[in-house]
């Protein structure tokens, strides 16, 4: 929950993308070793039903091709490449590079836009296949994904994503047995909630939600945020649920 005795957690946003391709495995890698405490990811299925990390739901922007990932074997999206040369990054590639790391992890379903049938159980059984020092925080801006998780497995962490200002982000929380929330920008609450904002890159945004102590930032710069987090904050206790 924000409070003054929450460290913000600075969470590479798809990894490290102000240095390397964004949710490339070069920039997850490089993350891991350099000192970030957080890393996030997206995940969406292949056409024949492999979970695989990219953002957007079309290829087109971060690789040499052009399409919906939606429309892609496995064997056809792995032909194509991301700016640094690697081919689309599969899900268990990534857990395995941050598995048995002392990394605070969020992997976003990506399914607001395309519910890929059956994504829930599929990437939950997966990463049950490896060890993490801290549970996986799971998000999805689509409440069904949400909700379906839930009844999949209820003893995970999962947190609603919203580019909307919410009137009462705590009945939101407690009515869905949710952990916390996740907005773009900073949620005033009646009591304490936890928080992790998205996409703060601004360091004068970023100063106000270090001083307010909010759960944690996505961000594409973690070293610069790290730095200026230190300035602000002194040594608390994290505080993921």
């Amino acid at each position: 929950m924000d409070n003054k005795n929450t460290k913000t957690i600075v969470f590479g946003h798809r990894g490290y993308p102000a240095k390397f391709a964004e949710n490339s495995l070069e920039g997850f890698r490089y993350a891991a070793t350099h000192g970030a405490e957080g890393i996030e990811f997206d995940v969406q299925l292949t056409k024949d039903g492999v979970p695989i990390v990219m953002h957007d739901e079309k290829v087109d922007r971060t690789t040499d091709g052009t399409g919906w990932v939606k429309d892609f074997t496995l064997s056809e999206i792995r032909k194509l490449r991301l700016a640094n040369g690697e081919p689309v990054p599969e899900l268990k590639e990534v857990l395995t590079i941050l598995q048995n790391r002392d990394l605070y992890i969020n992997l976003e379903f990506k399914t607001s836009t395309v519910h890929y049938p059956g994504i829930e159980k599929k990437v939950l059984d997966l990463t049950k296949q490896y060890h993490f020092v801290h549970p996986i925080i799971f998000s999805s801006f689509d409440y069904v994904t949400l909700k379906n998780c839930q009844e999949i497995d209820p003893h995970q962490i999962y947190c609603y994503l919203t580019d909307q200002d919410v009137t009462n982000s705590d009945k939101l929380i407690k009515d869905n047995n949710f952990a916390g929330i996740h907005p773009g920008s900073y949620q005033n609450s009646k009591g304490t909630i936890t928080q992790r904002i998205w996409t703060v890159n601004d360091p004068q945004k970023a100063k106000k939600y270090f001083e307010a102590h909010v759960s944690g930032i996505f961000t594409d710069n973690y070293p610069v945020m790290n730095k200026l987090r230190g300035s602000i904050q002194s040594p608390a206790k994290v505080k993921v649920n």
